[in-house]
């Protein structure tokens, strides 16, 4: 277990200077994303009270209410988010393919430490899902910070308090916030439990890459698919059949099992490649 941590906080530390600048462009772009529309919306209602006559009663009728929900339609608060997302689907992939650049490949060093070897896979995989919920903690922090912010630039008579939950729950803009921040524990566990699995899968296709180079990429596409295809088996099922022939909650408790067996196969095909077919 020490070893497979300090795996954990060695993965960590090699990405940590690129993480905390995502986490700077993050904050700096939503936080004047935020002053810009609260900006824009005072701007709007003084140019309507005080050159065009309406009263703050007509105003409201006729623009509505200011809300945290404006905020999602900046592009200043989409951004980051895609930006930070994609980010860390590239780095999922660099994560394994850095070891093997230069002319002193780094893997040959991480595969003859003294420690299990899937324990590296186990650290790489971990690190990633740390950061993602890195900025999820994050974004939650700075819903809280805009929400207060807004406070401070609109009147209250002139905007709606939403509560985060609120806010997810309501949010319309270009990038779904109920992907990133789930509204309850098991909206929780099925986005991250599947984000999580999509990851050991795309490890696994990367390790039957450099198992088998040109045939490996073969190989993983198609690792990569029969995956897939088992866990979303029932609703391809459904869809075909265009009938449901299972209650929801027997239909969760199938996808728990199937979540269960396609990770435990990426683990243990993985775990194969590593001690028996991956070379430096």
């Amino acid at each position: 277990m020490s070893n497979y941590l300090k795996l954990v906080n060695f993965e960590l530390g090699r990405f940590i200077k690129v993480y905390f600048i995502l986490a700077g462009i993050t904050i700096a772009s939503q936080l004047i994303g935020t002053v810009l529309v609260a900006n824009n919306y005072m701007k709007l209602f003084n140019e309507e009270i005080y050159t065009n006559g309406m009263t703050t009663e007509q105003f409201v009728e006729t623009h509505g209410e200011f809300s945290l929900l404006h905020v999602q339609y900046s592009q200043l608060f989409d951004f980051p988010i895609i930006f930070a997302a994609a980010t860390l689907i590239i780095y999922s992939f660099l994560i394994w393919y850095r070891d093997w650049l230069g002319k002193n490949t780094f893997i040959y060093r991480l595969l003859m430490l003294p420690t299990a070897r899937i324990n590296i896979y186990l650290a790489k995989a971990s690190a990633i899902f740390l950061m993602v919920l890195g900025l999820v903690a994050l974004q939650v922090i700075l819903l809280n910070v805009e929400s207060n912010i807004l406070k401070w630039m609109v009147p209250a008579n002139l905007r709606v308090d939403l509560g985060i939950m609120e806010f997810i729950g309501n949010a319309v803009g270009g990038f779904s916030v109920g992907l990133i921040i789930p509204t309850s524990f098991i909206e929780f566990l099925i986005h991250y439990g599947v984000g999580f699995m999509v990851v050991f899968i795309l490890f696994t296709a990367i390790l039957f890459e450099r198992s088998y180079r040109f045939k490996g990429i073969a190989y993983g596409i198609g690792y990569a698919i029969i995956a897939f295809v088992v866990f979303f088996a029932p609703f391809v099922v459904e869809m075909i059949l265009g009938k449901s022939y299972l209650y929801p909650i027997e239909l969760f408790i199938l996808e728990v099992l199937l979540w269960v067996v396609v990770t435990g196969v990426s683990i243990w095909v993985s775990n194969y490649l590593l001690n028996k077919k991956v070379t430096v």
